[in-house]
């Protein structure tokens, strides 16, 4: 088990009152009715799966119910960062096109 700060309740709580929602900062296509299926297929189902530093959206669900944004270690667990979506991680992944 390990402990998450919740950027909304400015908190830290146990894992038990979060819920992964995958990976953070997808952007959704422009024009969902004009992709293509294989576009809409990448954005519904492919993510990335890092080891080592990774980018992931997370809720709040026995707290807040907020959505925010977690850096974290998917090797070690270690959680580098937590921001609250719409704000920039002030940890920098290198190779990666989050923010």
């Amino acid at each position: 088990m390990f402990v998450i700060y919740c950027p909304y309740c400015e908190e830290h709580r146990e894992e038990e009152e979060f819920h992964a929602s995958g990976e953070a900062h997808l952007a959704r296509p422009l024009d969902p009715d004009n992709c293509s299926d294989k576009e809409w297929g990448d954005f519904l189902y492919f993510r990335q799966n890092p080891r080592g530093i990774h980018k992931e959206l997370w809720q709040h669900t026995a707290g807040c119910r907020k959505f925010f944004n977690i850096t974290r270690n998917t090797v070690s667990y270690e959680i580098l960062d937590t921001y609250k979506v719409g704000e920039t991680s002030s940890v920098i992944v290198e190779g990666s096109h989050h923010g």
